[in-house]
């Protein structure tokens, strides 16, 4: 990063601005190195005459890495005077974009005027303070709209990245995001804004574009074009070039054949999935919007930030994101969470002389995001519902969503990278080849265009063309097996491989490892100082009890079509207490009543309570872990508020006087049993009915009484304890990362296996304190987990104890307020935690892809299966996201399991490891191939001779391409096997048996050849060769009888796969393959037909069949030298992974191993830390002081 650089522009101010390099989406997750560029006459000049020169080739470079071409052709320069800019994300991917220009129409230039007057309604978004912001509030640096004052919009600056519009801000000279209108606003200024004007609208979609999102569905003849300029397709295009040119017709046109049919599929493939993408977002219909005092009907498209739209009565589909401002809707947000539950959405809170800000997060419940159905909208009398639009386009909720299917996160898979390196070092041998031959044909006095055939020829045989075909054909057949088998869908085949490598899987708990449903088990109320009787019957309690009130009260259910909707733990709460729940009016109007919802009790005794109108909800918010509702009971002259949320938030927001003393133990009693507890609470208001309707939740939410704990069921399915049992027995980690209670996660836990038996658990606490009103540093204390919940164990001890060597057998829990505290002020102890961990709970989504990338950087290849609830963002994030929801949600992830279970998840991990293997296998078989192959020509080269065309044509087509189709279909494995398969490929053995294979191939081919020239009927090649494409003689007869072998023994030997696939005898395919090529190598030596030896120009022996017999002697020797070699050395597992622990020990310095690895070694090693504290304390009383602790400070 340079120095700022003070810059005057003419007819402008002077502003600053970064040399060269800035940075854009500071802080973000999408940060990027932005640099500056500008168009060199000298430079362009220079580069095209190398292109030609080139005969085009380097332009064609250039398309396959644009920045280099930028940099050729371009000088860095400021952001001020660039022309391009060049980006760089934290993936080290590089973009390079044009700047562009906002411009005008000449009878639209009044769009583009200096703003001599602003309305006050209109956000200046650049300026640091303007009405509806708050003042003193750090305001974001990207800007929403430039209306700012005494600058035009016209030549305004910017670029387009990943479907992101980039604006030149002249404050600080560099380009900053374009958001939408709600960034740094007040709730009130959404009720001041007024409908914008027509010229506004007009100049906003010139600024934000149309309201699209647009997914191309890329034209064939385009499509076709930039698949065949991928590099595959272009070495395909030179080898069959070279071939045609050496007249080798056949092989020529049947690799074209199988390159064109390929490209097809390919074609046709991308095509189906740009049209399965684009009819997700498909928009249609209309929507009235306010305009110049009037309502209009337009096109969605025409929709920009800043209208005030009115949504219909019988629902619709969002275009756009907006604030709700008027009315209630029902909403289905699948797309979304992945839950089609109804979801109440009311007006934004504009409390009366409030400093509230927008946020998008804490107002999730006031905010229609585009994609979610509005399945019904419910208003005061004749006032429709009204929402403004804060964002549309690629800005919105859905547009994200779509962005991070068009623009994935890159595959950084080791494999993959070891192939193109492995790649490279063939290139380079062929190189070495090309030497030798170019040597040895210039002695030879050749002609020089068939020198150059041949030297160019080595290429295509060291580096195999149908290399990445056959790869490709590995993992669609574990596609489709996935799919077929197991009914798991993959949006992203190369995810299968990563698959096999994964060695920790997060669990989400809810839905995932637990039954979606909730049973309740019972109520246990508030007796006095202390919790009463458990009491199950809660339909016979009392009707005039506040708790009772509240378990009828306290939810968001809802009558849709005459069905009660709603989320299933309120409808079991409600229905728990038998009473009745009336919405008065017509499902579209029902809020022309006061009290819209009236609940009442069907009991006809002289106590029941007569009716209950809920004036207002708080809906439930997982960041404050509470919802609640302003009541009015007919029988009591006062309104009241009824709570529920978890144990330690309710707790917290107690009357410390009305907790029982015995709160903790009886908490920790039923959640240590995996039961879900939800506390109820309630107070008494004395506000007046108008004051209640404008005031803010913190403001009633506190004082209250607590009422006791609702003890729920959430059972675990039947699954999921075999399936983690079977992840264990495989030496793989599984973690459990949910939004729960976290005494409960530690039950579910140790219940179904994730925390083993006899493991100790450590609880991990995060204490915040106010000194002199300042907030300092969380302080970490580490609690062990104790068997009993007496009161006396509560007591606070404070011990320094230090675990011993024999107690290192332990694992952490810990709740999302821990990790936050962990994450951003204690670094260096996240990878201990991570590494250890097993229970995160009370995890917020952002929190969760936290911890899987913390994960990552360990060294672990993460899975993370949940329902896709919350849990987009891991998904997202892991190596393999595996999705349990069909939801629009689960898009984003790679894998999704129409079985709602985690027996998905070693089904996978079976599956990718069998993918992974057969890659490796293919690999290892197709480079064998090429260099024994590439031995034989060099070594017929040596006399003179070469392979005929038809003799490539067979090995090629008959042996390497059936064999490679048919290679992977071997079944996977009945186990997971409790050893990963080797992921790296640049590995030693992997090196290893290809060097010795390579060898051995070679000293077989030598000997045969010598051999057949040491026979008295022998006659060399240069004696009867009539010209130099003259290839028919006994040497070539030997090297290519002999390698016909050698290609069926590389298939056996690679096509091995256990203990991750079955024997390759099951693979039925294969196994006749194998049959048919052998039976045809052992005629082709034996007894071959005249016309067949003709075709194949074979120099047939004398009629000696003992003879021919030692070719197949040479053949079996090959086979159980090579057969052992695998067997015993180079594919031994035992051997492999004693020579991995010996390289870690004795070669360290260049074999360091994997993070986690050695942080695992540090922790077992470590003899004081952690320092376990309050080492008598319950887990329920160390979480009660926790909370308690951070909501007094």
């Amino acid at each position: 990063m340079l120095s700022n650089t003070k810059v005057r522009v003419p007819g402008e101010q002077v502003f600053y601005f970064r040399e060269m390099q800035d940075l854009v989406n500071k802080g973000e997750d999408d940060e990027m190195e932005i640099c500056g560029y500008s168009r060199s006459g000298w430079r362009t000049l220079l580069t095209w005459l190398t292109i030609v020169l080139t005969l085009g080739f380097l332009r064609l470079v250039f398309y396959w890495k644009p920045n280099w071409y930028l940099k050729w052709t371009h000088t860095e320069t400021d952001l001020v005077e660039a022309s391009h800019v060049l980006l760089k994300d934290k993936y080290n991917q590089e973009f390079v974009e044009k700047l562009k220009s906002f411009s005008c129409e000449r009878n639209n230039e009044q769009l583009f005027s200096k703003a001599t007057k602003t309305r006050s309604s209109d956000p200046t978004p650049l300026s640091m303070q303007h009405k509806g912001e708050k003042e003193g509030y750090e305001l974001s640096p990207s800007p929403t709209i430039p209306e700012m004052e005494n600058q035009q919009l016209e030549g305004m600056r910017y670029f387009v990245n990943k479907k992101v519009k980039y604006l030149f801000c002249r404050e600080s000279g560099g380009f900053v995001k374009l958001r939408g209108i709600e960034a740094g606003k007040l709730n009130s200024y959404f009720y001041e804004a007024g409908p914008l004007t027509n010229t506004e609208a007009a100049r906003r979609r010139v600024l934000y574009g149309a309201n699209i999102l647009e997914v191309h569905v890329t034209r064939v003849i385009v499509l076709v074009l930039r698949l065949a300029s991928n590099p595959f397709y272009v070495f395909q295009i030179f080898s069959c070039s070279l071939w045609y040119a050496d007249e080798y017709y056949y092989y020529a046109s049947a690799i074209l054949v199988i390159s064109i049919g390929s490209l097809a599929v390919t074609t046709y493939i991308t095509r189906k999935m740009e049209r399965a993408l684009k009819r997700t977002v498909h928009q249609f219909g209309s929507a009235s919007v306010r305009r110049e005092g009037a309502t209009h009907t337009v096109l969605p498209t025409e929709l920009v930030p800043g209208d005030i739209i009115e949504l219909p009565r019988s629902g619709c589909v969002m275009d756009v994101d907006a604030v709700l401002l008027c009315g209630t809707c029902i909403v289905n947000e699948s797309m979304l969470t992945g839950e089609s539950i109804p979801v109440t959405k009311t007006p934004l809170p504009n409390p009366a002389n409030s400093d509230m800000v927008y946020d998008a997060k804490h107002h999730s419940k006031h905010t229609l995001y585009c994609g979610t159905q509005v399945i019904q909208t419910r208003y005061y009398s004749d006032q429709p519902v009204t929402a403004m639009v804060i964002k549309t386009g690629f800005m919105t909720a859905k547009g994200g969503l779509l962005r991070s299917i068009m623009f994935p996160k890159p595959v950084d898979f080791r494999f993959y990278r070891d192939t193109y390196m492995f790649i490279l070092v063939l290139a380079c041998m062929s190189f070495l080849g090309m030497i030798y031959t170019l040597v040895l044909m210039i002695r030879s006095q050749y002609d020089a265009g068939l020198i150059a055939r041949r030297v160019l020829d080595l290429v295509t045989i060291a580096v195999p063309p149908a290399l990445p075909a056959a790869l490709a054909v590995g993992t669609l057949v574990s596609q489709y097996r996935l799919k077929r088998r197991a009914s798991i869908y993959c949006i992203i085949p190369n995810y299968i491989n990563i698959a096999g490598s994964i060695n920790v899987v997060c669990f989400d708990k809810t839905g995932t490892l637990t039954e979606e449903g909730l049973d309740l088990q019972g109520l246990l109320p508030v007796d006095g100082d202390r919790f009463g009787e458990f009491t199950q019957d809660t339909r016979n309690m009392l009707d005039n009890s506040d708790t009772k009130a509240t378990m009828a009260c306290c939810h968001s259910l809802t009558y849709i079509d005459g069905e009660l909707s709603g989320d299933p733990l309120d409808v079991k709460m409600f229905e728990a207490t038998g009473w009745q729940l009336e919405e008065l009016g017509e499902e579209s109007n029902r809020y022309d009543m006061i009290m819209p919802t009236v609940v009442r009790s069907t009991a006809k005794t002289e106590d029941a309570t007569p009716e209950i109108g809920i004036l207002r909800q708080f809906t439930f918010s997982s960041a404050l872990q509470r919802m609640s509702v302003v009541v009015k009971n007919l029988s009591r002259p006062s309104f009241d508020l009824y709570a529920k949320g978890s144990p330690e938030m309710i707790s917290s927001l107690c009357r410390a006087e009305t907790l029982p003393s015995d709160f903790s133990d009886r908490l920790a009693k039923y959640t240590s049993k995996g039961y879900r507890v939800i506390a109820l609470a309630h107070r008494q208001l004395s506000h007046t009915y108008a004051k209640l309707q404008k005031v803010d939740r913190s403001d009633v939410e506190v004082e209250m009484d607590f009422l006791g704990l609702l003890v729920m069921e959430n059972r675990l399915k039947v699954e999921t304890t075999p399936v983690i049992s079977e992840l264990n027995r495989a030496n793989l980690r599984t973690v459990m990362v949910t939004g729960d209670n976290i005494l409960t996660g530690v039950s579910v836990a140790k219940e179904c296996g994730i925390v083993p038996e006899g493991k100790q658990v450590i609880l991990i606490t995060a204490h915040e304190k106010l000194v002199d009103g300042v907030r300092t540093e969380s302080t970490l204390e580490y609690h062990r987990d104790v068997k009993t919940f007496s009161s006396s164990a509560s007591q606070s001890v404070a011990l320094d104890m230090s675990l011993t060597e024999s107690s290192a057998n332990y694992c952490f829990a810990l709740t999302g307020q821990a990790w936050k505290a962990i994450y951003a002020e204690h670094p260096d102890l996240l990878q201990r935690v991570a590494v250890r961990g097993l229970v995160f709970a009370r995890m917020s989504p952002e929190q969760k892809a936290q911890l899987v990338e913390v994960l990552q950087s360990v060294g672990y290849y993460v899975a993370m299966c949940g329902d896709g609830a919350n849990d987009c963002g891991a998904l997202k994030a892991a190596h393999s996201g595996i999705s349990l929801s069909e939801a629009e949600a689960s898009v984003a992830s790679p894998f999704t399991s129409k079985v709602a279970n985690i027996t998905c998840v070693p089904q996978l991990i079976r599956e990718g490891r069998a993918a992974l293997v057969t890659s490796f296998g293919v690999f290892k078989f197709m480079a064998g191939y090429s260099l024994t192959q590439f031995t034989s020509v060099l070594l017929l080269y040596y006399v003179g001779v070469n392979l005929t065309d038809f003799e490539f044509l067979y090995i090629d087509l008959i042996v390497i391409t059936s064999l490679s189709v048919t290679f992977p279909f071997t079944p996977v494995a009945d186990t997971i096997h409790h050893h990963q398969p080797p992921v790296k490929l640049a590995s030693f053995f992997p090196i290893l048996i290809l060097v010795l294979n390579t060898i051995i191939m070679a000293a077989v081919q030598i000997g045969a050849m010598f051999l057949t020239m040491r026979q008295p009927w022998f006659v060399a090649i240069s004696e009867t060769q009539v010209d130099a494409e003259d290839y028919r003689s006994y040497e070539n007869t030997a090297v290519f009888d002999v390698s016909c072998f050698q290609y069926i023994i590389l298939a056996v030997m690679f096509a091995q796969g256990a203990p991750y696939r079955k024997n390759p005898i099951y693979n039925i395919p294969f196994s006749v393959n194998v049959f048919i090529t052998l039976a045809l190598a052992i005629w082709l030596i034996m007894y071959p037909t005249d016309p067949v030896a003709d075709i194949l120009e074979l120099e047939l022996h004398p009629d000696y069949i003992g003879f021919r017999g030692y070719y197949i002697l040479f053949g079996v020797g090959n086979f159980i030298v090579c057969m052992l070699l695998e067997k015993l050395v180079t594919g031994n597992d035992n051997v492999r992974l004693k020579f991995e622990k010996y390289t870690k020990v004795s070669c360290s310095k260049w074999n360091p191993g994997s993070k986690y690895e050695a942080v695992e070694e540090e922790l077992n090693s470590a003899t004081d830390w952690p320092p376990v504290s309050y080492d008598g304390e319950t887990f329920a009383a160390a979480l009660h002081r926790e909370m308690s602790v951070t909501s007094s400070s």
